[in-house]
């Protein structure tokens, strides 16, 4: 298992520190699931952003007009 060291302000250490402790989880697990959190975030972003851009290009047709279209 990896260690990761982390440099805080006091400010900074007592904020995060209450926050897990208020929630009732260890500080490594908080702290963990914080940076995991955040970098699946990024990802969903980025996921979301490519198909966003992919379906900009796309051409669609509203119920009326595919009606029209179909002779419906």
């Amino acid at each position: 298992m990896g260690t990761v060291s982390l440099r805080l302000n006091e400010k900074d250490d007592l904020l995060i520190r209450k926050y897990a402790e208020l929630h009732n989880v260890d500080l490594s697990s908080f702290i963990r699931e914080a940076v995991i959190e955040k970098i699946e975030e990024e990802y969903d972003l980025k996921l979301f952003n490519q198909v966003w851009e992919e379906e900009q290009e796309n051409e669609y047709l509203s119920h009326d007009q595919l009606k029209k279209e179909l002779g419906l």
